[in-house]
């Protein structure tokens, strides 16, 4: 590959500490959403009691003057509601597409636009690299100077991340943060079926006592009454797409791609789209192998914050993951990276 397309296998991103901490934001695609602009489904009445839920923490926040402090005894004893009231964890379950992100950075604009009142915002996995990056007792020092704290899609890979977040989110907790929190799973779900060390399900357990859990049910939003995406093309289309696209086009070969995932921390996904404007892959082929399949989940999650139109070549998206792993562990997984490289498959497009 050559020419003046770049290549994102040409880039190895190495953001700093201050970077992490600056990127504690809702995400592009999330950047101006809200309460009001999120449209519950009359048929799920799942959805608006989870807008209700969250504006009552949103309200909980800009009213928690004398809370902070107090906040380990408020979030322990968690229970299962449709909206929870006065508790100052909220925990929002359900399937992919529903609208869980939108929420949960509706929440955050929401408690952001409080005069004197900050959340920080970010996955998982950025979370657990910030711990990295700072140490331990600084990056909680940086977290607790907010109000709120939004964990989206906290699913959990290893033991030792679980354990590191369940500590986490105590200290947050004693120092009077508020907490939200979304994921594909149900708190005391997590991590079953992958780990069963007697420690680990301890810290499971930590993790559900801190939150209510609030049901969003419903079909993925993303694909609703819409077209279906375009079929692939061909290596030589999507090359020319690439060229055309202009600045900020990125063209990879999608092997080459994968093999150099593996060589970038997922926590730097999003520094390595820094500038793309249009993805393109060629060769797109099944992914079987679950460590690779799993690097190409968190790349397509950055992708979607970032709404970069994607054109591809090979086999159609939804053959990206084989049989054997979305009847896996993390088959939600898989299912919302389809999803979502669908949806970007179609802004890729070409106008008619």
């Amino acid at each position: 590959m050559s020419g003046s397309v770049q290549h994102l296998v040409d880039r190895d991103p190495r953001p700093d500490a201050q970077r992490l901490l600056a990127d504690l934001v809702p995400p592009p695609h999330f950047a101006g959403v809200s309460f009001d602009s999120y449209r519950p489904d009359p048929a799920q009445p799942s959805q608006a009691a989870a807008v209700q839920a969250l504006r009552g923490l949103a309200g909980r926040v800009a009213g928690d003057g004398a809370g902070r402090g107090g906040g380990l005894r408020a979030l322990f004893g968690g229970r299962r509601s449709s909206a929870p009231a006065g508790r100052a964890g909220v925990y929002l379950d359900g399937g992919f597409g529903v609208g869980k992100t939108h929420l949960l950075a509706s929440l955050w604009h929401a408690v952001a636009a409080q005069p004197g009142r900050t959340g920080a915002f970010g996955t998982f996995v950025e979370y657990t690299n910030l711990v990295g990056a700072l140490g331990f007792r600084p990056a909680v020092e940086a977290l607790s100077r907010h109000r709120l704290v939004c964990i989206d899609e906290f699913e959990l890979d290893d033991p030792g991340d679980t354990v590191l977040m369940a500590r986490l989110l105590r200290e947050l907790a004693d120092a009077g943060t508020h907490l939200a929190a979304t994921s594909n799973t149900l708190p005391e779900a997590l991590g079953e079926g992958r780990f069963a060390a007697d420690d680990f399900l301890r810290e499971i357990q930590a993790v559900s006592e801190q939150f209510d859990v609030v049901r969003v049910d419903g079909q993925d939003y993303r694909h609703r009454g819409l077209p279906d995406p375009p079929p692939p093309l061909d290596d030589a289309a999507v090359a020319e797409r690439a060229a055309a696209a202009g600045e900020g086009a990125v063209l990879d070969d999608f092997p080459a791609l994968t093999a150099h995932l593996a060589a970038v921390h997922p926590s730097r996904y999003g520094a390595l789209l820094d500038g793309v404007r249009a993805v393109h892959w060629r060769g797109v082929a099944p992914v079987a192998d679950q460590s690779v399949a799993l690097r190409v989940v968190v790349l397509a999650d950055r992708m979607y914050d970032r709404d970069l139109p994607l054109v591809t070549s090979g086999v159609p998206l939804d053959r990206l993951f084989p049989a054997e792993l979305l009847r896996g562990g993390y088959r939600k997984k898989y299912y919302r990276a389809v999803s979502r490289l669908t949806a970007l498959a179609r802004e890729g497009a070409p106008t008619p």
